[in-house]
């Protein structure tokens, strides 16, 4: 039975023998996925060290200054980073690549703006910790969603619904303030990303063969990037709230 996520062909070109074929395949998926890691892992530390620089300083930072008194300003950076998803996720087949790198990297300044609070809020050593387990846990799920053979696409409408459901739930518990609510919340929210994790990696390899030597291929790999970026924060952000403990 052929492996659905490694939809290579089984039959080698004219002139060349299927191991030569299938080395070859090899080597470039393993380049397009490192493209793909290598971007997520560049724009978390960007964000990171963004984040870090804004709210240095605690209580006299401009991360500070800005989340109690910016006014309109506090409202920009803390959404402005849905703006770069949009903009990325809609321009996606008309953006040059270039154009899709600057947004990226624009994306991962905006969103260390607007994650500075957590140094604001949380101690240092709960950060840290809460740092190393999303990284571990991302790396694990990762590479089951690379080398599993099942199939995992029939979970993304279940993820997709659930992630919609997480949202609103939250949206609600900004009025409810319910702490019982918001711990249920960030655990259900832990167990979504880790889920997106193995499920976005996988999509990420199985889409090599579609775009392999298109000009789409680049913009791909920005993409994947961007949603693997995403589910290693907002899961980082989960385990942050439910292990965290508050800054002295």
């Amino acid at each position: 039975m052929a492996n659905w996520s490694d939809p290579r062909p089984s039959a080698a070109p004219f002139g060349t023998t299927a191991t030569t074929g299938s080395t070859a395949y090899d080597a470039g998926l393993r380049s397009y996925m490192l493209s793909v890691y290598n971007y997520m892992t560049s724009g978390v530390l960007l964000t990171g060290i963004v984040a870090l620089l804004f709210a240095w300083g605690g209580r006299d930072s401009m991360a500070a200054q800005v989340f109690l008194n910016g006014g309109a300003l506090r409202y920009v950076i803390m959404f402005a980073p849905l703006g770069f998803v949009f903009a990325l996720s809609m321009g996606v087949n008309r953006m040059k690549t270039s154009t899709m790198q600057l947004l990226f990297w624009a994306f991962a300044v905006v969103m260390g703006l607007s994650l500075s609070t957590i140094f604001l809020v949380y101690s240092g050593g709960s950060i840290a910790g809460a740092f190393f387990a999303t990284a571990a846990g991302f790396a694990a799920l990762s590479l089951y969603g690379y080398t599993t053979k099942r199939d995992l696409s029939a979970f993304g409408t279940f993820l997709i619904i659930g992630l919609v459901g997480l949202i609103v739930a939250s949206v609600i518990n900004i009025f409810l303030q319910s702490g019982t609510m918001g711990l249920v919340i960030s655990f259900v929210g832990v167990l979504l990303f880790a889920g997106l994790t193995a499920y976005d990696t996988q999509r990420t390899k199985s889409m090599y063969y579609e775009v392999r030597g298109t000009s789409m291929q680049d913009r791909v790999v920005i993409m994947s990037a961007l949603s693997l970026y995403l589910d290693f924060i907002n899961m980082f952000m989960f385990i942050l709230r439910l292990t965290g403990s508050s800054r002295d």
